[in-house]
């Protein structure tokens, strides 16, 4: 098996595998550093000596050693390493608790309920969610998100320390509890895919394998919450949206914008695949914000042109997604979405009104949007001082070079 297939197959089991140890001993920040040594020992023998018959069970083996190496120490300190040693006996490694059967798939979506438990920051979700549940070690994480592989380190570990604290069972959380976790759930792996297809720093407009990890992980909840309506929207969203990547990037690494795009470029299988997930979940009780941000995206993606969009109809959906998400960003998309059906000035106009919400008066996308609709308007003075305001306030290298791109092709035009 290619080395790509080995990094494939350690991350498709790298939650199977952590759950599995999770469930039967408990301690989770151990466990977790256990399951990263056995997937890093995999990773160095399996190109060479071939995968096991049963890799999955070569994991947990491996991993419940090294928990028992590491418990043993670390409790000999607190002078219990003989009750420790006395738990913990070979023959039990791979069997599960008596009273609960395994089952490799429910796992998965614990570890997702537990690395996004409300008790986390944002940040320290996303990251013991990324360490976790797919996989990647510290070190890619820390790279994912262009800071030292020490201050990773450090937020991991406070993230683990404070589930460790906070004493949660290694179990799905109540019914009563449940919607809310599974809200901060979706919420992560949106960020995550969010960061991945439009990066906020760096120099590169996306980060693929950051998108790819999410798509991965909303697919594995939509399959374990098939009639949950926003899961199935998520991951209809990040599939409509990534559809489109292929053609957003030009050959110099230069951003595209949708309406320039070429759309025999972008992915027709992740685009049908969209569409059928969010025309099956609509009819299907509430309609949540994701489901109409994943039917916006499905009229941009079944749209034959720029000029063909139905801007009528997104108009009218993001001012359904506005009553139930009051959201700077959705308000910003709404703008240009009137811009396009009803004129530049009617654009421009909500954008006065929502320069005066701090949370998005200083976000380049909102001096970015008005130089658009300004240019549209005709008023290119304007719009090349707007694009140069929002090229001082982008923090994406290359979103940044499109932004003074726009600028000087404004003044050469004079």
């Amino acid at each position: 098996m290619a080395d790509t297939d080995v990094g494939g197959l350690l991350r498709q089991l790298a939650p199977q595998v952590l759950g599995a140890v999770v469930r039967r001993y408990g301690h989770f920040d151990t466990a977790e550093d256990a399951v990263q040594e056995a997937l890093i020992a995999a990773a160095t023998r399996w190109p060479n000596d071939g995968v096991p018959e049963n890799p999955r069970a070569w994991l947990v083996t491996v991993a419940a050693r090294r928990l028992t190496d590491l418990l043993r120490s670390e409790q000999a300190r607190q002078r219990r390493e003989n009750a420790v040693a006395r738990r913990m006996l070979p023959e039990e490694w791979l069997a599960p608790p008596a009273d609960r059967p395994a089952s490799e798939s429910d796992d998965s979506l614990i570890l997702l309920f537990m690395c996004c438990h409300p008790s986390l920051s944002p940040a320290s979700q996303i990251a013991l969610t990324l360490r976790a549940v797919g996989g990647l070690t510290t070190a890619e994480v820390a790279r994912a998100f262009l800071v030292p592989e020490a201050t990773m380190t450090r937020r991991i570990s406070r993230a683990k320390q404070t589930i460790k604290d906070s004493g949660i069972p290694f179990a799905m959380p109540s019914a009563s509890e449940r919607a809310t976790r599974l809200r901060a759930v979706l919420h992560v792996l949106y960020l995550i895919f969010n960061e991945g297809y439009a990066s906020t720093s760096g120099p590169g407009l996306h980060r693929s394998e950051l998108a790819a990890e999410a798509i991965r992980l909303a697919r594995m909840v939509h399959q374990l919450l098939p009639d949950d309506g926003e899961a199935s929207g998520l991951l209809a969203l990040m599939l409509l949206t990534d559809a489109r990547r292929p053609a957003r990037v030009g050959t110099d690494g230069e951003l595209i914008p949708m309406a320039e795009q070429d759309r025999s470029l972008w992915n027709a299988g992740s685009i049908a695949e969209g569409v059928a997930l969010i025309t099956d979940a609509l009819p299907k009780g509430p309609t949540g914000p994701y489901q109409l941000q994943a039917a916006i995206a499905a009229i941009h993606d079944e749209a034959p042109s720029a000029e063909a969009t139905d801007w009528p109809q997104i108009v009218s959906l993001y001012e359904l997604l506005m009553l139930i998400s009051a959201n700077p960003v959705v308000a910003l998309n709404h703008a240009v979405a009137v811009a396009m059906a009803r004129g530049p000035q009617a654009g421009l106009d909500l954008l006065d009104t929502l320069q005066a919400d701090e949370r998005i008066a200083e976000d380049h996308r909102l001096h970015a949007v008005r130089a658009h609709l300004l240019e549209m308007a005709g008023d290119r003075a304007a719009a090349r001082e707007s694009y140069l305001a929002a090229a001082r306030r982008a923090t994406n290298l290359s979103r940044q070079r499109y932004l003074h791109t726009q600028a000087a092709r404004l003044t050469n035009d004079r």
